[in-house]
C-alpha cells in the first residue's frame, strides 16, 4: 500500500488530532487498522483522502459525531457518495485567527489598503479591520488589546506573544477580494454548512469565532472569484481601486501548489505593484529576503515582500516578533 491511508491516518491520530479533537483522534486510529475503510479511501487521489477532508465530508453527508463503529458503518453504507464528494472538494482552512499572526505584517503597510487573498475560501481572513485583537503573554495575562475604529468587534482574535511587541494597528481596508478554486459564499446555506463541517468536533471556541466572522462577512461580502490563483491574479489586481496600496496575501495556500507553480505564483506577485504578505513553513520555498535558516523557527515564517517579520503558529495562536533580528535583517 502506498503512503496513503494506513500511514497517513496513523500519523494524523498520533501527531495532529490529539489535543484538538478526541473524536477525530478515535476515527483516525480506527481507519489506520481498518482494511475495509482503507479500501474505500484508496479509491481517492491522495490530496482528496486527507483525514480532515474525509471527516468533514462525511459529517456534511450526515455521519454521526459518535464513536468509530458508528462512523465506520456510515462510511461503508455511503462509500460511493463519500468518494464522489471528497473527489470534488479540497481542505479549506478558513481560520480568521490567522489574522492575529498577520497583524504585525499588516501594521507595516501604509493604508488605505486593497486586500487580495489567494486561496480565500469564504474570505473570513479579509476583515482585519473588522475584528478585535487580544495579545496575551504566555502566562495568559493581557498585554494589549486592539479594536476597530468603531469599537470592539464580536470577533475577538486572541494570541500569545512573548518578547518584544512592535507597533500594531488595525489596517484601513477599503477593498477586499479573494480567489479560490471553490469559493464559499456564507450567505448560501449549503456553503455555510460545508464551512461549519470543516470545524473539528470539540473546537468550541473556533466554532464560535467562525460563526461570528460569518456574520461579519454576510453583512459586507467580499468579492470572491472562482479560479486558479495564477490565472486570476493580474485581473483581480487590476480591479483594485486607485489610491490604495494593493496587498496580496497567501496565508497557508502555497503549500498546496507543486513547487514549480509555487515559484511561478511568487514571481507573478512580485511583478505587481503590490505588497506581498505570507505565512509559510520556513522550508517551503526560497523566496525569503534575506534567506533564512528553517531550523531557527518553531512555527511558520510571516513575511512582508519576503522579509521575515515573525515566527508564528500557522493558525495564529501565538507569534514572536522577528523583524530586525540577526545581522542580515532589513
Amino acid at each position: 500500500m502506498t503512503d496513503g491511508v494506513a500511514e497517513r491516518y496513523e500519523r494524523f491520530a498520533l501527531d495532529e488530532a490529539p489535543g484538538r479533537s478526541e473524536v477525530y483522534t478515535e476515527w483516525a486510529t480506527g481507519v489506520a487498522t481498518d482494511a475495509g475503510v482503507q479500501a474505500v479511501l484508496e479509491r481517492l487521489m491522495p490530496q482528496h483522502r486527507q483525514p480532515p477532508l474525509v471527516f468533514a465530508v462525511s459529517r456534511l453527508l450526515g455521519a454521526p459525531v459518535a464513536g468509530y463503529r458508528s462512523w465506520r458503518q456510515f462510511v461503508i453504507d455511503h462509500a460511493d457518495d463519500l468518494v464522489t464528494e471528497c473527489a470534488r472538494r479540497g481542505v479549506q482552512i478558513n481560520e480568521p485567527l490567522r489574522l492575529a499572526a498577520l497583524l504585525p505584517a499588516l501594521s507595516l503597510v501604509e493604508g488605505p489598503i486593497a486586500l487580495l487573498e489567494l486561496g480565500a475560501a469564504a474570505g473570513l481572513c479579509l476583515y482585519p479591520d473588522r475584528y478585535s485583537f487580544r495579545i496575551d503573554g504566555d502566562d495568559g495575562i493581557l498585554r494589549r488589546r486592539i479594536d476597530p475604529d468603531d469599537g470592539p468587534s464580536t470577533v475577538l482574535l486572541t494570541s500569545a506573544v512573548t518578547g518584544e511587541l512592535p507597533e500594531l494597528r488595525v489596517p484601513e481596508v477599503i477593498w477586499r477580494a479573494g480567489v479560490d478554486l471553490d469559493p464559499i459564499d456564507v450567505r448560501v446555506p449549503a456553503d455555510r454548512a460545508w464551512l461549519e463541517s470543516l470545524i473539528w468536533p470539540g473546537e468550541h471556541e473556533r466554532a464560535e469565532r467562525i460563526a461570528a466572522a460569518i456574520t461579519v462577512a454576510s453583512a459586507d461580502p467580499p468579492l470572491l472569484r472562482a479560479g486558479d490563483a495564477i490565472e486570476q491574479l493580474e485581473g483581480m489586481a487590476a480591479a483594485a481601486p486607485d489610491g490604495a496600496t494593493l496587498v496580496v496575501t497567501t496565508p497557508g495556500m502555497l503549500v498546496y501548489l507543486p513547487r514549480p507553480r509555487r515559484a511561478e505564483l511568487i514571481d507573478r506577485i512580485r511583478a505587481l505593484d503590490a505588497r506581498w504578505i505570507t505565512i509559510d513553513p520556513p522550508a517551503l520555498h526560497d523566496a525569503w529576503r534575506p534567506r533564512i535558516d528553517p531550523s531557527a523557527f518553531r512555527g511558520f515564517a510571516v513575511a512582508v515582500d519576503g522579509r521575515v517579520v515573525a515566527d508564528a503558529d500557522p493558525l495564529g495562536r501565538w507569534w514572536e516578533w522577528r523583524a530586525g533580528i540577526g545581522p542580515d535583517a532589513a
